[in-house]
């Protein structure tokens, strides 16, 4: 497997075909040192996402004493923490603000033939979910960390228009929008 250390944000994407097609991103790696009596100990942070690009996404953090160990522990985590994103002709059903901490993720839904107008972690969240016309503003912190964590809260919030029509008891037409 030939994997390269990337910058500090850097992007890096692999197909990860044994396991149902989910396709993975790290978003970023961290050097981390924790100070002991007998000197420093360095390790690495990495935060991934992980998506199938057909409406599953999810994210991760791991860390170990190299890079490729630490990657490896935030694929599994990210697993674990795989969420269902409704997708209406590949974008977002309405407009949503995700919070989290001092992070604020405005996502708002696009034509057809708009792109993924978004920052490197949100666009990896955006392209891991299959998402593919959005526009979307990072408000607040650049921690991205803490950007995911907002994508996730407003992704996690929006509601499948299908589920809305039926609570109302209406067809999906006639909710308008």
């Amino acid at each position: 497997m030939n994997q390269r250390v990337p910058s500090q944000r850097g992007s890096q994407r692999r197909d990860d075909s044994s396991e149902g097609g989910l396709k993975d991103t790290v978003v970023s790696i961290n050097r981390v040192t924790k100070v002991v009596k007998g000197g420093k100990n360095l390790s690495f942070s990495a935060l991934v996402v992980v998506g199938d690009e057909n409406g599953n996404v999810g994210y991760g953090n791991g860390k170990a004493k190299e890079v490729p160990s630490a990657i490896r522990k935030a694929i599994e985590a990210a697993k674990k923490n795989m969420i269902r994103v409704p997708i209406i002709n590949n974008t977002t059903p309405h407009q949503v603000v995700g919070v989290y901490g001092a992070g604020r993720v405005l996502l708002k839904p696009a034509a057809e033939g708009t792109g993924v107008i978004a920052g490197g972690a949100v666009r990896a969240v955006m392209q891991a979910a299959g998402i593919s016309n959005i526009l979307t503003k990072s408000i607040g912190s650049a921690n991205p960390h803490n950007v995911v964590k907002a994508t996730f809260a407003g992704l996690m919030a929006l509601k499948d228009p299908a589920r809305v029509a039926r609570l109302r008891g209406k067809q999906v037409e006639e909710l308008g929008g």
